[in-house]
């Protein structure tokens, strides 16, 4: 069995690749492993990377050194490839997708991750040939996200001042727009401020929108949050965050599908895990146990179990 870390220099606030090579090399040094270290130097090269690895067909584990958005380039990169199994060695911001687990802090041990246990999750396939581990979204949020990144190159603007200056601009560019929304064969047409499809249950940071969300159960839950005013879309998005949509039963609705078509008559940016796609014709599906992904021995991942 290989040991394949591909580590992400530019995740989190700093780069951890000297920090990781060391824990890598005496964890693995220890117990004899055949391992490789590989570092990306370019968006989508963990994708390559963790793709030419799992082509050659031997048994691979691989470990995504960086946060989600290395997470998710690996789980592109190996989906459909049975032999290989991918897991997160944290060092992103967020690190969200982990925090299903009942102590996300065990994968920052590599001891404690190099005795795992393996379990076949669900995978999100969206526009036919992109995948998502943990959660998409498609509306005010993903229009939040994307423009954060162009916001913290300006000077004097920190992290959490970009996100509260690309909410304050979105807020007034407009919250929501009209789409045409199919649910396993069912429209919904209207105006909706977001659009949440979930396999897992965190993301952006601190969201927490459907708590009993499973990532190995062959369905997705979704959330359509109507259209909302300026006035009322603090209350509405802290009980989406919260995971308290029931209360908000008129301008929240929740569903478990298998299908989930979006279309809109302008662009629209689309988050995968973090990741940016723009479209006006959307489409995902679930790919029922679609990839391996070993975590720490001993840990839970249900939501009953928590």
């Amino acid at each position: 069995m290989k040991h394949l870390f591909i580590i992400n220099p530019a995740a989190g606030k700093y780069d951890k690749t000297g920090e990781f090579t060391q824990r890598i090399r005496e964890a693995c040094g220890k117990r004899c492993l055949a391992y490789e270290i590989l570092v990306s130097r370019a968006p989508g090269d963990c994708e390559k990377i963790a793709q030419a690895a799992a082509a050659t067909g031997d048994p691979i584990r691989i470990y995504a050194c960086g946060g989600d958005g290395t997470l998710n380039e690996i789980v592109n990169g190996i989906a459909g490839h049975k032999n290989a199994a991918v897991t997160h060695f944290p060092g992103g911001s967020g690190n969200d997708f982990i925090k299903i687990f009942s102590e996300p802090d065990a994968f920052k041990d590599l001891n404690r991750l190099l005795d795992c246990e393996v379990a076949t999750f669900d995978l999100i396939r969206c526009q036919k040939e992109h995948y998502a581990l943990n959660i998409c979204s498609v509306g005010f949020d993903a229009r939040i996200g994307t423009a954060v990144g162009r916001y913290k190159r300006l000077p004097l603007v920190s992290g959490s001042g970009a996100y509260i200056l690309s909410t304050g601009i979105n807020l007034v560019k407009g919250i929501y727009r009209h789409y045409m929304i199919d649910i396993d064969g069912v429209e919904y047409s209207g105006d909706q401020t977001l659009v949440c499809i979930a396999n897992g249950r965190w993301y952006g940071g601190g969201f927490n929108p459907v708590p009993e969300a499973e990532p190995d159960d062959g369905l997705l839950d979704v959330l359509l949050v109507r259209g909302v005013s300026r006035l009322t879309v603090a209350n509405v998005i802290g009980k989406y965050k919260s995971g308290r949509y029931q209360e908000l039963p008129d301008l929240i609705r929740h569903f478990r599908c298998k299908k989930i078509s979006v279309r809109c008559g302008c662009d629209n940016e689309i988050n995968l895990d973090g990741e940016l796609l723009m479209g006006k014709n959307i489409e995902f599906e679930v790919v029922p146990q679609a990839i391996r992904f070993f975590y720490p021995k001993g840990l839970t991942y249900h939501a009953a179990d928590r």
